[in-house]
């Protein structure tokens, strides 16, 4: 599903955010890549979710070199086969959730009709078949992630990438969303999960670890080693 090859990225100033990273993601894993503040875990989703080019090295996603892409073609990658989860859900607050999942479906080219299908189906699979037409305010921030879940897989792309899904939510909450996130992944859904939460991360079946901008440990690769 991923490769990234000797990729580095840096910024303006010298700040170096990456540094020589290799890593291979297989389709249908559940990883978690985790590290402390700075890091270099979001420049790396950036990386993953072709939101930012490397500055040396090559990265395929789904087997394209993101480098050979136009913006267009990188936006009608990203649309089709790639969904994203956020911290902070980025939900439009007076619009319900059937709308808020309908309108993530926009640059996939589906009629108005079959977005709002799609978003239904979505809600019903996140569990949020009776809130679909309740808004963001009405809902708890557990409901509120699991929309945002639903509008990240409403298109069924092979590759979803969560950015600290938890991290703005209580224990109960964060647990119902891990069940949530292992049962896509179980259903064939590549997951990533980027969190500072070692404790989340040592509950995937794969752990990257990283410091200042490199791959520090792998538990794919240390379990291969002889």
């Amino acid at each position: 599903m991923i490769t990234l090859s000797d990729v580095s990225k840096q910024y303006a100033g010298g700040v170096t955010a990456l540094s020589g990273i290799t890593l291979g993601i297989a389709y249908g894993e559940l990883v978690a890549i985790v590290g402390p503040s700075g890091s270099g875990k979001s420049t790396m989703l950036n990386m993953l979710g072709t939101l930012d080019r490397p500055s040396a090295g090559v990265v395929h996603v789904d087997g394209y070199d993101v480098a050979g892409l136009s913006d267009a073609k990188l936006s009608a990658l990203r649309a089709r086969r790639i969904g994203f989860v956020f911290q902070q859900f980025h939900l439009a607050p007076g619009t319900a959730a059937l709308d808020n999942v309908a309108d993530g479906l926009l640059y996939t080219g589906l009629r108005h009709h079959d977005r709002r299908k799609r978003a239904e189906a979505a809600l019903r699979r996140v569990g949020l078949g009776h809130r679909m037409h309740h808004r963001p305010h009405a809902m708890s921030g557990g409901e509120r992630q699991r929309v945002a879940i639903a509008r990240a897989v409403a298109g069924d792309p092979p590759l979803l990438l969560a950015d600290e899904p938890t991290g703005a939510l209580d224990t109960a909450s964060g647990a119902g969303v891990m069940t949530l996130l292992r049962e896509l992944h179980a259903s064939g859904t590549t997951v990533v999960i980027i969190t500072h939460d070692r404790e989340i991360a040592a509950s995937l079946p794969r752990q990257v670890s990283m410091r200042d901008g490199r791959v520090t440990a792998d538990s794919l690769l240390e379990a291969a080693a002889p």
